[in-house]
């Protein structure tokens, strides 16, 4: 049976990186992702004047309380949304003058929920040129705590961030959230918060934070669900099969959920304490799901969906309209450039069966889109990619992995 190590989680190392660099004490990470998005953030701390020390399977970071330990700084946030969105937020406890710029993706993507709930807890943010989008600057001299409403309906990021900045702040925070989505995210966070020492309750739509900082740890960054999607979806849609070890039963991302949606189309899974494995069965079943609390992998599953005898609709899915690229919208032009039918909505695609034809793939710079659409390329010999570079940002060695996965089980792939 083929296994496949997957890189560390993206969602994991973002939060791991900011626990560490809030936390009294070193902290080590344990198999962090190497990934354009993590080693921006690393460096964006290391801009902050926090010390990040990296080999290959380990970073450790001295953690400071009290907040960055420069005055002023510049940060770049390249294409990263946990990066741009979690890192201001930080800076935000310490005291001093700090501005955030970041790609033309990334300074598209919106930030004003967030930025309007710092502003409700003092804090004085700026935006430079477009109100609720990068580049902002802070001027920073802590935050008091006390209650918060936000609207979490975008992306729970905002809530994350806000959640992460609770133990910082002088009396704590409750968050009141108005709309959430992706909530399992919000788990994961809540779950790396408790591993640091800090215990969050939940009051029906309100989050209780309290004061009193993190405690420094050791911390094993688990493998990312979403990028093993798409490996899990190769087996569904070829037949074969495939285990990915570190994913099981504890793991915290909800992405794994993935893997139900393929148990529904027909494929075998198996979900132990410490692998999943997924076996294809030869055919794929049509479906309606919603994909509201898994939508990183609306992709992965649109990419797939031609090969099933029936339609395939998507359902709750609007949030993927403000990712890297407008995903939902991604997905169907593409689909149709296969030469499969496809409907769309504000927060729906239906997508009906069909035999994709080769064609060049349309990335918009976005790495999931690539990856997704790779799998389709098991099935559909020709397909190749305007930009298949952007996979750096999560998964740098992804086509190379993906064609040994193809090889092994003596299907032609074309890949990048």
């Amino acid at each position: 049976m083929p296994l496949v190590e997957i890189p560390g989680s993206k969602s994991v190392t973002a939060r791991a990186l900011f626990l560490a660099a809030a936390a009294d004490g070193v902290t080590t990470l344990v198999r962090p992702l190497r990934s354009d998005d993590t080693e921006g953030f690393a460096e964006g701390l290391a801009r902050l004047g926090y010390r990040v020390g990296r080999t290959p399977d380990t970073w450790q970071v001295d953690g400071r309380p009290q907040g960055p330990a420069l005055p002023e700084a510049e940060v770049y946030c390249r294409d990263g949304a946990t990066t741009a969105r979690f890192l201001p937020t930080l800076a935000a406890a310490g005291h001093g003058s700090y501005r955030f710029d970041a790609s033309e993706q990334m300074r598209r993507r919106p930030l004003a929920p967030l930025t309007r709930a710092l502003r409700d807890l003092g804090v004085d943010l700026r935006h430079e040129e477009a109100e609720g989008h990068h580049p902002l600057r802070i001027e920073a001299a802590g935050v008091e705590g006390g209650e918060v409403t936000l609207d979490a309906g975008q992306s729970s990021q905002y809530l994350t961030a806000l959640l992460l900045l609770g133990p910082l702040t002088r009396k704590g925070l409750r968050i009141r959230v108005t709309d959430l989505v992706s909530a399992p995210y919000v788990e994961i966070t809540i779950a790396m918060m408790r591993s640091f020492g800090v215990e969050v309750a939940r009051e029906s739509e309100v989050f209780v934070v309290p004061a009193g900082g993190y405690r420094a740890t050791t911390y094993a960054i688990e493998p990312d669900a979403s990028t093993a999607g798409y490996f899990f979806a190769a087996a569904a849609v070829t037949g074969q099969e495939v285990t990915v070890p570190g994913l099981g039963r504890g793991a915290l991302q909800g992405d794994l959920g993935f893997v139900d949606v393929l148990r529904r189309m027909g494929a075998d899974v198996e979900i132990a304490e410490d692998r999943t494995t997924v076996r294809g069965t030869g055919g794929l079943r049509g479906l309606t799901v919603n994909m509201r609390d898994i939508s990183d992998t609306m992709p992965t599953l649109a990419a797939i969906a031609p090969f099933a005898d029936g339609p395939v609709r998507i359902e709750d899915v609007a949030n993927t309209r403000v990712k890297e690229c407008d995903r939902l919208d991604a997905c169907a032009q593409n689909l149709r450039r296969l030469g499969i039918g496809v409907s769309t909505g504000d927060d729906w695609i239906e997508i009906r069966p069909g035999t994709p034809a080769a064609a060049e793939i349309k990335t918009f710079g976005d790495h999931r889109v690539v990856m997704s659409f790779a799998v389709t390329g098991l099935r559909t010999p020709g397909i190749s990619f305007d930009d298949p570079g952007c996979v750096r940002k999560t998964f740098p060695g992804f086509h190379e992995a993906f064609g040994e996965l193809a090889a092994g089980w003596g299907i032609p792939f074309d890949g990048a």
